[in-house]
């Protein structure tokens, strides 16, 4: 089965490993983790998602949304380590580790097939988002302005970074339990051996991590109009032109590739002053091992959150990818198999220093177009990947960094859902504020946050939602063929017979749920005091939860204490179930009192006269 049309395969997964490349490349420059983490990712992920997943054409890898919130979450954790990378990159990998086994979990607990369900509006925020982020993020390596070679902002921390480096001395002694204010002997001679080289280094990351991330690059951005380079723009710019004018030449080759290996070459051999990308090693990389012997649980507690936010959009991204494969090659994938197998895969890709990923939309249309049909088109990508790491990472290093950023750009103007932003128009009120909250939140705040809140607020907006639609389709009824609307299924006189008691009928229509049960409440108020008998309609409920449940007894007790009767019409199954569970049937509705039809009901009203 693995080796099915080989040949189309293995062209599928050369083609999208080509596509990949500099993709992935780019996804790892803008992480902070380098070029090197994004090939990682791309190489494992894609391997072991392709092996253990469940749609068979997908090629997975880094992904715009999931670089963007990895993003975050690096300068997070590096915030926390004084801005250190080689201290605070065990635990951004751990995060990442976690972020793939609650994949795993995922998977093996059946939650593949409820991801669809995640509001519109909250994926549609989140999603042009990411493009807004990007774009503004690369503003500053198009304009050519890269922190490091900024000597005068850097020096502007200096200051700032010699309390640092004093701190970390205090804090090195007090743990070593010197009595710094009895004998700072030791202090003043640590202090005074402090080089120039190791306060520049210290300034240098507080400078960049001051200038990180949306705000930090719109504080710097005056500095970098100031310091134009025309150089990093104008590759940035041809970059750009490429992958979008080449596409009119032919689709056959990819015009990302064609753009990067143009404009690099072409600055290489005109022996262009431009900035490269960071280097690139070669060779396979070593097991990060510093992840279990550095990180505790309690050290990744705080992150649990984060690393499931993380597990859910690479979730979302990877299965709404596998519906477009499906759609493509009319096949079914295996939603829960999916997510167990991009968990892995991140997995995999964590322990070797790689960035976390998803099924990449793009990179899987390529495979199939290309004749890719079975997982070998996957891994076929990945060992593409795999050779030019072993084989041409010293050549790769030699990429400017504004290709890259020019890169980036296309991608952030592809990742945003215009289809969403032209419907705001029409949208929703309540379901624009939704998207723009989450919009916003994930530009100038954080994204993992942003999700969390859209969610919420889109939650509470649907129950209000359904629990106004309840309320309006409910209704109290007086069992009198002259107070009956025409609309009441009682309009049939024939079955109304003179009747002795007051009745009234209680409408029920929708689900009994906590979005309802207030209003279900003031919708019982409205039960006349002069009610004798109250004829309950549940044809129309077919779920009961919790929530409905306790209102509902709270409802019957209050009638029976005024002395008033209860029959309940068509009750459903699940909501039967609820009633016996607490024992509201027969405890205080008895069995007799429950009927199928209102004709059973009046017949048994009838007897009562």
């Amino acid at each position: 089965m693995l080796f099915q049309n080989l040949r189309g395969n293995v062209l599928g997964g050369i083609t999208a490993g080509i596509v990949a490349l500099p993709l992935a490349l780019a996804f790892g420059v803008q992480s902070g983790l380098g070029p090197s983490a994004g090939l990682y990712g791309a190489i494992f992920i894609g391997f072991f998602a392709s092996l253990f997943g469940g749609t068979p054409t997908q090629i997975s890898g880094p992904t715009a949304p999931m670089t963007a919130v990895s993003m975050v979450i690096i300068a997070g954790i590096m915030a926390s380590h004084e801005g250190n990378i080689e201290r605070a990159l065990p635990f951004i990998l751990a995060v990442f580790l976690l972020a793939g086994l609650l994949q795993i979990i995922l998977g093996l607990s059946g939650v593949g097939k409820y991801i669809r369900y995640i509001p519109n509006p909250v994926v549609s925020g989140f999603m042009t988002a990411i493009g807004v982020i990007i774009l503004l993020t690369q503003i500053l390596p198009v304009l050519g302005y890269y922190t490091a070679n900024d000597q005068a902002y850097i020096s502007s921390f200096k200051p700032h970074a010699e309390e640092v480096l004093l701190d970390k001395i205090l804090k090195d002694e007090a743990g070593e339990g010197i009595l710094v204010l009895e004998n700072f002997k030791e202090t003043v001679k640590r202090a005074q051996a402090l080089t120039k080289a190791e306060i520049h280094d210290e300034a240098l990351t507080l400078a960049k991590k001051e200038s990180s991330g949306v705000l930090g690059a719109l504080t710097v951005l005056p500095r970098a109009l100031e310091g134009f380079n025309p150089l990093e723009a104008i590759l940035a710019l041809l970059t750009i032109g490429i992958i979008y004018g080449f596409r009119y030449v032919t689709k056959k080759i990819p015009s990302t590739l064609v753009a990067l290996v143009v404009v690099s070459c072409g600055a290489y051999f005109l022996g262009l002053d431009y900035y490269p990308i960071q280097s690139i090693p070669t060779g396979i990389p070593a097991i990060q091992w510093s992840i279990f012997s550095e990180v505790g649980f309690s050290d990744l507690s705080p992150y649990f959150f984060t690393a499931l936010t993380l597990a859910f959009l690479g979730a979302i991204d990877s299965l709404l990818t596998s519906v477009v494969a499906d759609n493509m090659t009319r096949t079914k994938h295996d939603p829960n198999k999916e997510l167990i197998g991009q968990g892995i895969g991140n997995s995999v890709a964590a322990l070797f220093g790689g960035l976390p990923g998803a099924g990449a939309t793009i990179r899987t249309v390529v495979n199939i177009n290309a004749g890719g049909t079975q997982k070998l088109s996957g891994m076929a990508a990945s060992l593409l990947l795999l050779s030019v790491l072993l084989l041409a990472g010293p050549v790769a290093s030699l990429i400017p960094a504004a290709v890259l950023a020019g890169i980036l750009v296309t991608v952030g103007i592809g990742v945003m859902d215009y289809r969403g932003l032209r419907a705001i128009p029409k949208m929703p009120k309540n379901e624009v504020v939704v998207m723009l909250v989450v919009l916003v939140l994930s530009v100038f705040w954080n994204l993992v946050y942003a999700v969390g809140i859209g969610f919420v607020l889109a939650t509470l907006i649907f129950m209000k939602k359904i629990g106004d639609l309840n309320t309006s389709m409910s209704q109290v009824l007086p069992l009198d063929p002259s107070q009956i609307s025409e609309s009441s299924d009682l309009t049939n006189q024939e079955r109304v017979p003179n009747l002795k008691h007051n009745i009234f009928v209680k409408e029920l229509k929708g689900p009994l749920f906590f979005g309802f049960t207030s209003a279900f409440q003031l919708l019982a108020k409205k039960i006349p005091s002069n009610a004798e008998i109250i004829i309950v309609k549940m044809q129309e409920v077919p779920y009961m939860d919790q929530s409905g449940l306790y209102a509902f007894e709270e409802v019957l007790h209050e009638l029976a204490r005024r002395e008033v009767r209860v029959f309940i019409v068509g009750l459903q199954k699940q909501p039967s179930l609820m009633m016996h569970t607490i024992d509201l049937i027969p405890g205080v509705i008895p069995k007799t009192d429950v009927f199928v039809n209102y004709q059973e009901a009046l017949e048994a009203i009838k007897r009562l006269d």
